[in-house]
């Protein structure tokens, strides 16, 4: 059965682990529903080489492109498209993660104040009992940013912040990347290599 996974992506820095985290399920064959804040098209744009356009229509003709997949593989809905299957529970997705998480997402979310698809998305996940992993970018956090996501951990929502391990061999920026999404992953039990495990060779 093909597994139907929701990425979202805000404005935190982190780019290359929505792209990886992208290309990995795209790969694995799942059908991915992607959502992009504008603030997450800026980061993008400052992060990467890849431009996305504003309407969702060129995104995911964009998107196709550059992963080679076509629309049963990834689908892209806009933050303000309401009829989108993410915003209901009768059309939930196998999980969500929202890679990476600004402070105000992650607020948003954790408060379920559903002022845009992704927020709404997200508290969909959680109201169905389905995993929503959140994967945090900032630094230091603050005892508010460190509440919210204890609100959220409470209610089963997995809290993974981006933080890279070495002990399996740092060569590359890439090397910190797979390792980061390599346990996202894990936590969607999608079987991957991208990056040694404890106690493996690289």
């Amino acid at each position: 059965m093909i597994k139907t996974i929701t990425i979202a992506m805000t404005g935190a820095s982190g780019a290359p682990y929505t792209l990886r985290l992208l290309e990995q399920l795209i790969l694995a064959g799942c059908h991915v529903q992607f959502i992009c804040s504008q603030p997450g098209q800026i980061v993008m744009s400052m992060e990467t080489s890849l431009k996305l356009p504003s309407s969702p229509q060129q995104m995911q003709q964009k998107l196709q492109q550059h992963f080679n997949c076509s629309a049963e593989q990834l689908t892209v809905y806009g933050l303000n498209q309401w009829t989108a299957p993410v915003a209901s529970g009768s059309s939930v997705s196998d999980a969500m993660v929202v890679c990476p998480c600004s402070m105000g997402s992650l607020a948003s979310i954790a408060h379920g104040i559903s002022n845009n698809l992704i927020h709404r998305a997200a508290d969909v996940m959680m109201k169905e009992r389905k995993k929503l992993i959140i994967v945090p970018r900032e630094t230091p956090f603050s005892s508010l940013h460190l509440e919210n996501m204890l609100k959220l951990s409470n209610q089963g929502v997995v809290i993974m912040p981006p933080n890279p391990a070495f002990y399996q061999g740092v060569e590359s920026i890439q090397d910190l990347v797979d390792f980061v999404v390599s346990r996202i992953l894990d936590q969607l039990n999608i079987e991957n290599e991208l990056s040694p495990r404890w106690g493996q060779n690289k």
